[in-house]
């Protein structure tokens, strides 16, 4: 594929399979995704034949019309089951000549939301298929995300649209006293998802900002509707916000930089500032959200570092983020922020506290806070993160680390 193919693949895919699954419906996605796929195939031939038409959007738009036709045509028993589907819906069967407008194409991209993210259909599975669905990755592409194999991610999608078909899963907004469950489920995969990107141990720069990138423009997407768009929504955007406008800050060719090693003059301040009204906008409502505590967290970690109140204020919200919602990894981070308001030794005992021997991020804090305070054992600790980690961008950070704790006199 050239870039633009690629590019469009990424924006309208979910859109295309969204709108054609409302003709089919869930059980049938598989046949939505081979049309839109034969699209796409069509346009890389096409257009590097014949160049790009006018209207490269509207071209792929017709074509998925025209392929979903003939579709029917060959298949009159879909047809049938389809028409009779509508009927029983009382559904007039001339929407089978399918409309694609904007509002039906942002309608239907609410809908694949909340089918995708079905509290049936377990989260490893979910993530799966919005990657795959509402992000358009390839099966290659998701595995790299996820650093296992093709063979493994199509067995998670597999059974996840066999979830979707044995629980007969409607492609619809859910009703008023279902929503704020599902929306609970729409929220949490999205969330997922942008760490996915944003802390991603793939190798792939390109997937990381993808997956973030796209993720905020479907949590945009439920802005839109009165139903979906709750403080809570706002909260999680202003928390995207926060992270991605650090995100060119964050690598250098394919090394990792820390936040306090990060220069600032990269970290895009629109970003900033779009997160500040987001998270402003979230604090109409009466309930505060583990959303609205991180994206707190994550504001006050865009705030200079001279700020006398910076770290004390991120401890009393970490707090907060643990009484709401316990995660081992959270308190973990919490004891950096204890490090920076109390100190080295009262961090270090909270740190051993948590007892977190196999997972390589308790051992790199650790490894920092013994730093040049007893460079023995912040080796040690180091040596044992990068054992652990499966990340090689994250495993030359550490190694750096080590190598420059070797040359400090004992």
């Amino acid at each position: 594929m050239d870039n633009l193919v690629s590019q469009l693949f990424r924006t309208e895919f979910r859109k295309i399979v969204s709108v054609l699954t409302r003709t089919f419906g869930l059980s049938h996605i598989d046949i939505a995704e081979d049309i839109v796929a034969d699209t796409f195939l069509l346009a890389s031939e096409t257009w590097g034949k014949k160049g790009y038409p006018d209207n490269p959007r509207a071209w792929l738009y017709t074509v998925a019309k025209n392929k979903t036709k003939d579709y029917l045509k060959r298949n009159s028993l879909l047809k049938k089951k389809i028409e009779l589907d509508l009927k029983k819906e009382g559904i007039s069967s001339e929407l089978i000549e399918i409309e694609i407008s904007n509002e039906i194409i942002k309608d239907s991209e609410l809908r694949m939301m909340f089918a995708i993210c079905h509290p049936s259909i377990p989260i490893e599975s979910q993530t799966g298929l919005a990657l795959r669905i509402l992000f358009g990755f390839g099966i290659e592409e998701i595995a790299d995300a996820f650093l296992t194999n093709k063979e493994t991610i199509n067995k998670r999608l597999h059974r996840a649209k066999e979830k979707l078909r044995e629980e007969k899963i409607e492609f619809e907004l859910p009703g008023e006293q279902d929503i704020s469950q599902r929306l609970s489920s729409v929220y949490l995969i999205l969330y997922l998802l942008f760490n996915e990107g944003y802390y991603s141990t793939s190798q792939n720069a390109l997937i990381r900002k993808d997956i973030c990138f796209q993720a905020m423009q479907l949590a945009y997407i439920l802005t839109e509707n009165e139903k979906t768009n709750t403080p809570e929504l706002n909260a999680l955007i202003a928390l995207m916000c926060f992270h991605s406008s650090r995100f060119e800050a964050r690598m250098r060719a394919d090394e990792i930089i820390l936040l306090e090693e990060q220069d600032n003059s990269k970290w895009d301040y629109h970003l900033i500032q779009t997160g500040e009204f987001y998270l402003n906008t979230s604090a109409k409502g009466k309930k505060i959200s583990k959303y609205h505590l991180e994206a707190a967290i994550a504001y006050w970690h865009t705030q200079p570092n001279n700020l006398d109140s910076k770290w004390s204020t991120i401890l009393n919200y970490y707090n907060l983020l643990l009484q709401l919602e316990y995660s081992p990894i959270i308190a973990l981070n919490r004891t950096y922020a204890v490090y920076q308001t109390y100190g080295r030794e009262k961090a270090i005992q909270e740190a051993l506290k948590l007892n977190l021997n196999s997972h390589h991020q308790y051992h790199a804090l650790l490894g920092t806070l013994y730093s040049n305070f007893d460079n023995a054992l912040a080796i040690e600790h180091l040596s044992k993160a990068c054992e652990l980690s499966k990340s090689e961008n994250e495993k030359r950070l550490i190694q750096n680390k080590i190598d420059k704790l070797k040359q400090e006199p004992n």
